[in-house]
C-alpha cells in the first residue's frame, strides 16, 4: 500500500464510511478520477473486505468512446475484475425528454448503474468524485440560492453512492497513477466552456493560488454544517408526534413555538404534504405563524395560500387551493 492509498483509507475510516465486507461496482470511464478510483479500491479491497465489479458506459457522444471502453477493458483484465458495460442512447433520451445531454446521460447512466448492481448484488456503486469536485458544485449551488444544503452538495455516502475519494484533490489522483504507471484518458470536453462547471473549474486556479487551502476549509464547512444539519433533523424527528404532526392534508402543531422552529419543521413536514417550499417561503410563512400563535387571544388567521386554524389546544396550518395559492404571497387579513 502506497502513501495516497495509506491516507485516502485513513479518510474513509475517519469519516466512517462503513462500507466493507461487501460487493461494490466500481464506475469507471477512463478519466483519470474514475481509473484512480478503480486503482486505489482495487489496492485496499482485502483491508475492507471487499469484491470488485466494474462498469463501463459508452454514452454515444464522443467519436473517441471506443478507445475510452477498451482502456477500461485492459484495466479490468490487469485487475481480474468482472467488466460489465453499455451504450446509452443520450441523444434520444435527449430529444424525447426535452432535457439537456449532461442530464440526461446522468439519468440514463445511473438508472443502468443501479440496475447493474442489483443484478450483481452490488451494495454499493463507487464513484470517483473529488474534493475538487466537491468545491466545484458547492460554488454552483451557492450561486443558484441552494442555501445550507449547497455546503454538503457531496457527501461521501449517499446510498447507494460512495465516493471514497471525495477528500482527495484531482491532481493528487493523477500523480497517485503516474506513480503506478496506470494509464488514464482526458476527455476533451472538459476545458470547453459548454457546462457551468467547465466555466467555474477554469476561474479557480487563481483563487487557489490566492488561498492553497480553498478546498479544505470548503471540506470543513461542509462537515460542520451536515452536523449541524442532523442535529436539527433529530430534534425534528424528536418532535414528532409530540409536539407536530400531519393530519388530513394540515400540519398540526402543538405548544409554543420560536420562529426557528417553525422553520425547521415546515421545511421537514411540506414536501410530505405534496409541497416543494423555497427558503423565503419557509422563513416568510414560520415568521407570520410563529407571530400569530404567540397571540394571547387565539383566532383564525390567513396568509396568502395558508390558513392557520385553533383548535382544542392545537393549530392546524393548512394550504389552501386556489387563485390564492398564487406566487408571490401577501399577506390577508384575518
Amino acid at each position: 500500500m502506497n502513501r495516497f492509498e495509506s491516507d485516502w483509507l485513513g479518510q474513509l475510516r475517519r469519516r466512517g464510511d462503513g462500507v466493507r465486507d461487501c460487493r461494490v461496482l466500481v464506475a469507471c470511464s477512463g478519466g483519470g478520477d474514475s481509473v484512480a478510483l478503480l486503482a486505489f479500491l482495487h489496492g485496499v479491497r482485502r483491508s475492507l473486505g471487499l469484491d470488485l465489479a466494474v462498469a463501463h458506459a459508452d454514452h454515444g457522444l464522443r467519436p473517441e468512446a471506443g478507445q475510452d471502453a477498451a482502456l477500461v477493458e485492459s484495466l479490468c483484465r490487469s485487475f481480474d475484475l468482472d467488466l460489465v458495460e453499455a451504450r446509452l442512447e443520450v441523444r434520444g433520451r435527449a430529444a424525447a425528454e426535452g432535457q439537456g445531454l449532461e442530464t440526461a446521460a446522468r439519468d440514463l447512466r445511473w438508472a443502468w448503474l443501479r440496475a447493474e448492481a442489483e443484478s450483481l448484488g452490488a451494495a454499493w456503486i463507487a464513484t470517483g468524485h473529488s474534493l475538487d469536485d466537491h468545491t466545484e458544485t458547492v460554488l454552483l449551488r451557492l450561486a443558484r440560492g441552494g442555501g445550507l444544503g449547497a455546503l454538503t452538495p457531496l457527501p461521501a455516502v449517499q446510498a447507494p453512492r460512495w465516493s471514497p475519494l471525495i477528500e482527495a484533490r484531482r491532481e493528487d489522483l493523477r500523480t497517485y497513477l503516474q506513480d503506478r504507471r496506470i494509464p488514464w484518458r482526458e476527455d476533451a470536453t472538459n476545458t470547453l466552456d459548454i457546462t457551468a462547471r467547465n466555466r467555474v473549474r477554469k476561474l479557480l486556479p487563481a483563487q487557489r493560488a490566492e488561498a492553497p487551502a480553498l478546498d479544505a476549509h470548503l471540506w470543513e464547512t461542509h462537515r460542520q454544517a451536515r452536523e449541524l444539519e442532523q442535529w436539527r433533523d433529530e430534534q425534528v424527528r424528536a418532535w414528532n408526534p409530540g409536539r407536530w404532526f400531519l393530519e388530513a392534508g394540515a400540519l398540526g402543531l402543538r405548544g409554543a413555538w420560536s420562529e426557528l422552529e417553525l422553520r425547521w419543521v415546515l421545511e421537514a413536514a411540506l414536501p410530505r404534504l405534496g409541497i416543494a417550499p423555497s427558503a423565503s417561503l419557509l422563513r416568510d410563512l414560520a415568521a407570520w405563524a410563529a407571530g400569530r400563535m404567540g397571540r394571547r387571544h387565539p383566532r383564525r388567521a390567513a396568509w396568502g395560500a395558508w390558513a392557520l386554524v385553533p383548535s382544542q389546544g392545537t393549530w392546524r396550518l393548512v394550504p389552501c387551493p386556489g387563485p390564492a395559492a398564487a406566487p408571490g404571497l401577501q399577506p390577508m387579513k384575518g
